[in-house]
């Protein structure tokens, strides 16, 4: 492969990402197959916010077992899956942007579980409670488990990629891509689109869901500024150190 990405014909940048999907899908069904034996455990755990859960076809509790195997797979294969991409667009990168993939992969996975975490520990059983809250003697409930399983899987997601939010901008600002001064001017619009990204991202209705995915992304958001405005200074003193030497 061509040194510079440039040099690079359309053809050997698809067969470049073919792969890499490759190599991710691979780790993916691997680890799949290996989570299908701890499924059982699994479902019990992020089963424990509520009390019971049904199947309601004769399929359908096979059926969540893959599904669990699947998002175990997905979860255990992110390394594998940051490293791919990472891979993918350092041609186009320096040297010095080369040397950041391990750093880079260690913290997309470590933050990508601590959303995992949060919501698993923190908005899911109170999500979970303040939903359960509008049943009543009239009104019981009945939940169906690929219901559940689905929706807890979506959460855990989606909490875990939107707190990607800190890495990403700091890679952007290693790139010289944002600054520390624009993302202070975008505050107000920021808000509005973390409002907006909390509703589509997460699948129940209800503005209390929202809000608990909202609050910690705005927090990641003011973190983000620190980062980048912390990765600037340290450009300006390279930049100031190889001017000197030169």
């Amino acid at each position: 492969m061509p040194g510079d990405p440039r040099e690079m014909s359309l053809l050997a940048h698809l067969e470049e990402l073919r792969r890499r999907l490759i190599v991710s899908l691979s780790s993916v069904l691997l680890l799949s197959i290996g989570g299908y034996f701890v499924s059982d455990a699994a479902l019990a755990f992020i089963t424990q916010s509520i009390d019971q859960v049904y199947f309601m076809s004769v399929t359908e509790a096979f059926a969540v077992k893959i599904k669990i195997s699947l998002l175990l797979g997905l979860f255990v294969s992110l390394p594998v899956i940051f490293y791919q991409g990472w891979q993918f667009v350092v041609p186009g990168l320096y040297a010095r942007e080369t040397a950041m993939a391990i750093p880079v992969v260690t913290f997309m996975f470590a933050f990508f579980l601590a959303g995992a975490a949060f919501c698993f520990y923190v908005a899911l059983p109170a999500g979970v409670k303040f939903l359960m809250g509008f049943g009543n003697e009239n009104l019981q409930p009945l939940i169906r488990v690929g219901d559940y399983v689905s929706f807890v899987g979506w959460m855990t997601i989606a909490f875990g990629a939107l707190f990607e939010l800190p890495v990403v901008t700091f890679v952007l600002g290693r790139l010289g891509i944002v600054d520390a001064a624009q993302l202070r001017r975008g505050r107000r619009y920021a808000i509005v689109g973390i409002l907006i990204v909390a509703a589509i991202a997460t699948p129940s209705p209800d503005v209390f869901s929202q809000l608990m995915l909202a609050g910690p992304l705005y927090v990641l958001y003011e973190i983000s500024i620190f980062l980048v405005a912390v990765s600037g200074r340290k450009q300006g003193i390279e930049q100031v150190e190889r001017t000197s030497n030169n």
